[in-house]
This record gives structure tokens, sequence and C-alpha cells, in this order.
């Protein structure tokens, strides 16, 4: 994955993102944070600094080795930085507290494959992270595992974190993680769901990384597929 650069642009779309994931409803006051890989480390929101007063010179500058240049960094620095770490292929990591998936997280429930948007995340669940203390590497810990082969996961009792190769692809998972956990908690009120088969989400899964690459969701060799019409 290639490091992202131009760190005042980041900085300036940092701050229009989390001010949006407030105006979008996935986050209330100064809770969550934000992170964006940068340079040889990478830019993180700073610790209880409301997003409304937030600037572009408020985000702070940190090391893989812990080390920071400005503010105190968000609280939860020890999960962006293992994430980023860890991750490769992944730039941005949005953590939030939406009110559902936030409800979910407080039964400790993965969501399972009801709907076949669960997909969206990497996988056949969004996992649920055992719970631990904020801000402690217990916590980044638990999310990691969590997040093995996934570009998302709920933290018990706590929020959710959502990945991206970009800060607009990370909300819009975000929004979508909150948007799938309130049709899931909405239809438990029913009772649990059937669960789509291993089988079908792999069709789905596949469907989804062939429309990512600017490919139609029909496989390959298919006769009956949306083409151009010739003039």
């Amino acid at each position: 994955m290639k490091t992202m650069s131009n760190e005042r642009a980041l900085r300036e779309e940092m701050v229009a993102i989390c001010r949006r994931m407030n105006s979008s409803g996935i986050n209330q006051g100064t809770a969550g944070n934000l992170s964006v890989r940068s340079g040889d480390g990478f830019l993180i929101t700073p610790s209880s600094l409301p997003y409304d007063t937030m600037t572009p010179d408020d985000i702070v500058e940190m090391g893989f080795d812990g080390t920071y240049v400005g503010r105190r960094p968000s609280s939860e620095w020890r999960f962006h930085r293992d994430i980023l770490k860890e991750r490769g292929d992944m730039n941005v990591v949005l953590h939030c507290h939406s009110v559902y998936a936030t409800t979910l997280a407080c039964h400790h429930k993965t969501i399972p494959s009801f709907h076949y948007m669960t997909g969206v995340a990497g996988g056949t669940t969004i996992r649920c992270a055992e719970y631990a203390t904020f801000g402690t590497q217990a916590l980044s810990d638990n999310a990691l595992a969590a997040l093995k082969d996934r570009k998302a996961c709920l933290l018990g009792q706590h929020g959710q974190i959502s990945l991206g190769t970009n800060m607009e692809g990370a909300l819009w998972l975000a929004i979508e993680v909150e948007t799938l956990s309130r049709i899931y908690v909405q239809a438990l009120t029913l009772g649990e769901p059937p669960v789509l088969s291993d089988e079908e989400m792999g069709r789905v899964i596949d469907q989804m990384k062939r429309m990512s690459y600017g490919l139609g969701p029909e496989a390959e060799g298919s006769n009956d597929v949306a083409r151009p019409r010739k003039a």
C-alpha cells in the first residue's frame, strides 16, 4: 500500500471527515477518533477536542514508536498505531460510537450474515471484540484479533472500528456498519433471523470485489450482461 502524501490536505480532510461523523449521526460530541497513514508514521485526532472547533493544525503527528508532535493524541492512539502497523493494506482507521452498533457491542453480539451486505466488511461476519478498558494495549490486541481478515469490527461495550484505503471509504463503511446494526437490532425483535450460507456469502464477496474493480456483478463468460448500446 502506497503511503498517502500531502500532509496539509490530509489534515484538512480529517477535520472535514470528523465533522461528517457527527453530522451523519454515527458519532456524538468528542467521542470517536480518526487516523491516517502519512510519511513514516500517521496523523491522528487530538484528545478531547470538539470537532466543530478543531483545525488542521490541531491534528497530531505520531510515529509508530509512540512519539508525537503537537497536542496530546487521542487516548485510543494504541489501536490506531497497531492497526496501521499490522494492516499495510489499509491507510485509515475510523472509530465511532454509533448507536445501533454500540447497542450490539453492549451485548457482545457479532453481526452474522443475516443480510448480504455484511460482506462489505470482508467476511461472513462482523465480529465483536472482547471488552477491555479504553486506551489500553489490551483493547488494541482485542481489536486486532476481531479485525483479522476484516475491514470492520465492533468493540465490546464500546463502539465500532472501520478501516479504509482512504477517508471517504472508511466513513462509508462506518455508516454501512451502523445501518446493518440497526437492521439487525430491528430484525431481532421478530426473533433470530435466518443466516446466508458461507457458500452464498463467498459468491457475494466475489461479486463485491468485481464491482470494486469497475466490473459488472455478472461472472466472466455470462451471456446476459449489461453492455453499452452500439450507435
